[in-house]
């Protein structure tokens, strides 16, 4: 395999559409939060996000390929505003949040429980590369701690916390992780 095919698909696009695919990530998201995967479309999709289908599908090839791409493009968004923060204990807490709070994950978990359980399921998909990568550049840690955070955050997706829950147990992971 090539190092162009072991990239994520998202990390293979050119930056000259990453405007037009913010923009359909932000609309699928916005679609997704209300009705689910499967029962979203390429249609509903493109009006939320203000752009045609026939942008959409120059973008990418099919659905699948446009929620593969958001899956890799939310992972690079969280290590990303992860890396932003100040401490190890602030990037757990900002984590935990955004996965806790976020809609389409809510709506997911109650729409399309099997395709949750195969996002949240660790495999060596080029996905789960992505997320123990960025896992490990924003903590640095051992693959045991990196696992326990690992597994910490999967864990919101189906039983979401509170903000507060989000920070006290940031406060008693990183305490017990990093000291």
């Amino acid at each position: 395999m090539s190092a162009e095919q072991a990239a994520p698909l998202y990390a293979r696009q050119t930056l000259t559409s990453n405007k037009s695919r913010a923009a359909i990530f932000k609309g699928a998201k916005a679609v997704i939060a209300e009705v689910g995967n499967y029962q979203s479309n390429i249609a509903d999709i493109a009006l939320r996000a203000q752009v045609s289908k026939a942008t959409i599908y120059n973008q990418f090839a099919d659905k699948a390929e446009m929620m593969e791409c958001l899956v890799e493009a939310e992972v690079i968004r969280l290590t990303d505003l992860a890396l932003s923060a100040s401490s190890r204990q602030e990037a757990l807490y900002l984590l935990s949040k955004e996965i806790s709070q976020d809609l389409a994950l809510r709506k997911l978990v109650e729409s399309d429980p099997l395709d949750i359980a195969k996002l949240v399921t660790i495999t060596p998909h080029l996905t789960w590369v992505l997320v123990h990568q960025g896992i490990a550049k924003v903590f640095g840690a051992d693959s045991a701690t990196l696992g326990v955070i690992l597994r910490w955050l999967i864990g919101q997706i189906s039983s979401p916390i509170t903000q507060e829950e989000s920070l006290q147990q940031a406060k008693r992971l990183s305490a017990t992780l990093f000291s």
